[in-house]
């Protein structure tokens, strides 16, 4: 029985080593809401750890400038327009702009489509449509002066149709302002 305690007594000194070396825990590390955690000291006793500033957030960059853009016909509609105006060149205006109004449904959002359905309109006698088809693409041409100059032009041309001669004026040279100098 001696022989089995003194064999066992390495074991058991180890095993209380171990276990002293588990009461001491290194310092506490911020936990991820921002708090701290506490540190237990070799003595057993708690105290609280010192809170690490967070790093500041950088601040987010300003807004870009909207980018100049230069608007352009995609392939589909370009050859539509083409079409269009062969058709009109014939004197089939309202085919024309049943042609148009295709290239519409594939670009609805190119000022350049809406100008080409106002001159249409203009063609027709029909400067109310003209005019407010050269509004709409206004409204879309933002970023593009050419585009913009344009529909500022079918607008003049639309009212000048009308008789507003004072208003189309003031329409040909907001038209102006956009055209390169």
């Amino acid at each position: 029985m001696v022989s089995l305690a003194r064999s066992a007594l390495p074991v058991v000194i180890l095993a209380l080593g171990l276990s002293a070396c588990s009461v001491f825990r290194a310092p506490a590390t911020p936990t991820a809401a921002g708090g701290a955690q506490t540190a237990e000291t070799p003595s057993g006793t708690a105290r609280p750890s010192p809170e690490i500033p967070a790093a500041p957030t950088p601040a987010p960059p300003a807004p870009a400038p909207p980018p100049h853009h230069q608007f352009q016909l995609g392939p589909a509609a370009s050859a539509l327009v083409a079409q269009s105006h062969t058709q009109a060149k014939g004197g089939d205006t309202a085919q024309a702009g049943a042609t148009l109004e295709r290239a519409l449904r594939i670009e609805p959002d190119n000022p350049l489509l809406w100008i080409e359905l106002g001159r249409l309109q203009l063609q027709e006698n029909n400067a109310a449509q003209a005019d407010a088809m050269g509004r709409k693409a206004l409204a879309l041409a933002s970023g593009d002066a050419s585009a913009q100059a344009s529909a500022w032009r079918l607008i003049a041309d639309s009212l000048r149709v009308r008789g507003r001669n004072q208003e189309a004026a003031d329409a040909e040279r907001r038209a102006a302002s956009f055209a390169p100098h």
